[in-house]
Parts: C-alpha cells; structure tokens; sequence
C-alpha cells in the first residue's frame, strides 16, 4: 500500500508552520514543515507525494529560489505558494513558473484547504502518469529491433504489404512481428498502440 500523501509546509515564521500543521490536522492530512528552504531541500525525496506550501520570501534561499532548484528534478510535490501582500508580483512569476496556486497571508482557511486538495490531486494524477509511462517505456524496451522497425512502420500508416516490401521480407513475418509487438505491448487495439507512441515520442 503506498504512503499516504504529505503537505510540506515551508516557512521561516513559526505561527504560520503552527497554523498550518492544526488545519492540515483538522482535516485528517499528514503534514511535516521546515524553518526554511534549504532545510526542505536537505530532506527532499521525489518518492513522497503530496504538496508543498512554500512561503515566498524567506531567509536565504527564497520560496522562487527553491522552486528553481525543485524544476531540475524529475519529480517533485506541486508548490501552493503563500505570500504577504507586497510580494503578489514575486507569486505571479512563480506561478508563471509553475505553481499551482498563490494565497495571501492573511489566509482564509478553507481556500487553503481546497487548494492543498487540488494540488494532491495533480500530484496523484502527474505520479499516475509518469507510472504508465515508465510501464511503456519496459515494454517498449523488451522489443527486438526488427519488433521496433516494424512497429515503426505501422505507426507511420503503412500497409503490411509495403512494410514487406520495404523490409523485404515476406507478408506473414510482417504479419507476425506485428502480432508480438501487438503482444509484448499490451496493446488491445491499433489505438492502444498509438497512442502508447505518442506516449513514447515515437509520433513527431
């Protein structure tokens, strides 16, 4: 069963972590909050779900700054950023790069709520996805290079009779490579197939 998600709060202001921790509390969700952003940094692992609360303007490293850092990693928790009221252009531009909200300190709880619900939310479907992806990839990395030829081929709309005549071999080996990519891929139908290549980039 896989680890229930966590809200990382991070900010330098030990009410507002306080504050945080009680209504993630309330509602039943797993929290854990950092003094600052290097210190979330240290402990950062891309295996965790959930969200990250990221106070704007810190000490060092700032909210942007961490939110930079986080942008190289394959996988990180999406960031609601929170921000005092002369820093609204700052969390513009940080949603601009990417976060998925911005509330203003004071904050109404229940905007706060909804916000960390929708960003769990994202994560699960984005950890989802990158999943499936890595499933297709193993798959598509078990084909023979003749299997990835051939499969190259019937993405591009091509007959098996071309496909023969282009790989010069006979009709029923085309026929036959395609059923086992049809196999090994997992693919039920045509559309399953492509769209398990457009997945993979194999459609440009």
């Amino acid at each position: 069963m896989s680890e229930a998600p966590s809200v990382f709060i991070v900010d330098d202001d030990e009410q507002v972590r306080s504050a945080l921790t009680l209504l993630m509390e309330s509602v039943g969700l797993k929290s854990e909050s950092f003094s600052s952003a290097q210190e979330y940094l240290d402990q950062f692992d891309a295996s965790k779900s959930g969200c990250l609360i990221l106070d704007v303007r810190m000490p060092g490293l700032s909210g942007l700054d961490l939110q930079a850092r986080l942008s190289v990693e394959k996988s990180h928790p999406p960031i609601i950023i929170i921000t005092g009221h002369g820093d609204v252009p700052m969390a513009v531009r940080a949603v601009t790069a990417g976060a998925v909200d911005f509330i203003e300190k004071p904050f109404n709880n229940q905007s706060m709520l909804d916000s960390v619900h929708r960003a769990i939310e994202q994560d699960a479907k984005q950890r989802g996805e990158s999943s499936r992806l890595q499933d297709i990839e193993t798959k598509y990395d078990e084909l023979t290079p003749r299997e990835k030829e051939v499969l190259q081929y019937v993405i591009e709309g091509k007959r098996n009779k071309i496909i023969a005549s282009e790989m010069n071999i006979s009709q029923s080996t085309v026929e036959a490579h395609r059923s086992k990519v049809m196999e090994k891929m997992a693919a039920n139908t045509l559309s399953d197939l492509m769209r398990m290549a457009l997945l993979l980039e194999l459609i440009h």
